[in-house]
């Protein structure tokens, strides 16, 4: 029981700890104007919780479409759509979200939170069968690769929301999240085809096209900072 306890530690703080080190460096990107910390920390654990939706509805998925080349695209638009979802519930409404980049930010968020639990039961598989060094690959390879896959694909979203919120049309803001959702979910679902169909050896390079795009993200967070009403009637 005792190394049953060591163990579920072990998972939790090798999932959760990166995911803070990444919370920390993408809101050195909205120092001028931070957010409140509860809200940071609510859509953190917003974005944990929704592991527990995203679980059992990728099962009933794969009981029902056992082909994984439909399957993976499936997962990904069910926690794409959770995620924002968590987004929209507990934080985007609030008066807090008051210029454009703070949606890119809450998004990114609920992504490291549900990159958190996610990686904590990715971890805890290999440590309840006590292999440490399995356990050590695969926290670096999610460290690497999939943690920062949920923030592009949520901070996706974020940055179609980012672009629509001077917009005065509701209909207009409900287009453009529906646009960055599908993007999203695209973008999501190119990876877990590329992880599917490259073999072990080439998988490092499959996760260069991840930090491609976190260098295109910190590019375009600069941009959505600049946005001013004049720019996107």
């Amino acid at each position: 029981m005792q190394t049953d306890g060591i163990s579920i530690f072990a998972a939790m703080a090798g999932g959760i700890l990166p995911a803070l080190a990444w919370l920390w460096f993408w809101l050195r990107e909205d120092s001028k104007h931070p957010e409140p910390r509860r809200l940071i920390a609510l859509a953190f654990l917003a974005g944990m919780c929704t592991v527990a939706l995203a679980i059992p509805l990728e099962q009933l998925a794969a009981a029902i479409v056992p082909d994984q080349s439909f399957t993976f695209p499936i997962w990904a638009a069910i926690e794409e759509i959770l995620k924002f979802s968590a987004a929209l519930a507990v934080v985007l409404w609030r008066k807090d979200n008051d210029e454009p980049v703070d949606a890119v930010i809450y998004m990114i968020c609920v992504a490291l939170g549900f990159s958190a639990a996610e990686n904590t039961l990715f971890l805890w598989s290999p440590l309840a069968g006590h292999s440490v060094l399995e356990t050590i690959v695969t926290g670096n390879l999610r460290f690497v690769g999939a943690t920062l896959l949920h923030v592009l694909s949520s901070a996706t979203i974020g940055v179609a929301l980012a672009l629509a919120f001077y917009k005065k049309s509701r209909v207009a803001k409900a287009e453009y999240a529906v646009v960055g959702v599908i993007l999203a979910i695209l973008l999501h679902s190119t990876f877990n085809f590329l992880i599917l169909n490259t073999p072990q050896e080439y998988l490092l390079r499959t996760f260069v096209f991840v930090w491609i795009g976190v260098v295109a993200l910190l590019a375009v967070l600069e941009f959505v900072k600049r946005i001013r009403p004049a720019i996107l009637k």
